[in-house]
């Protein structure tokens, strides 16, 4: 009997093959695999793996996923820009729930690539 996959977070069919890996160690392949991960990680609440795919320059000191009562929906990755072989770019609009009233976070966010390692760095939200 083989076992059904559980369904990722970020939208693809199976957690396992997909953002598990990332939240486990492996480095993400670009932006783009980092960011539905990181949208993973804070659906899944995995504040270390979020603080850890970070840029220290701009990393918090502490997140607290804990009293997050966000119900997150899903997420749409508009765009990803590779900037140079070290920068890049990715837009997605996420969406979530909190209590009862949907919402959307759209997002243009920074992304720097370190000793093969991707890091968010900053977003900005468009008008």
């Amino acid at each position: 009997m083989t076992k059904k996959p559980i369904p990722c977070p970020c939208g693809a069919t199976d957690y396992a093959a997909c953002c598990d890996r990332y939240h486990n160690g492996a480095p993400a392949l670009d932006a783009a695999t980092l960011m539905r991960s990181r949208y993973s990680a804070y659906v899944l609440k995995l504040e270390e793996y979020l603080l850890a795919t970070w840029h220290p320059g701009t990393r918090p000191a502490a997140l607290d996923l804990a009293a997050d009562n966000a119900k997150w929906l899903g997420l749409e990755v508009k765009k990803h820009t590779p900037e140079s072989a070290d920068r890049a770019t990715v837009e997605f609009v996420a969406r979530y729930k909190i209590g009862g009233r949907a919402h959307r976070l759209h997002e243009i966010s920074h992304f720097v690539c370190e000793e093969g390692r991707w890091f968010y760095v900053d977003g900005k939200f468009p008008s």
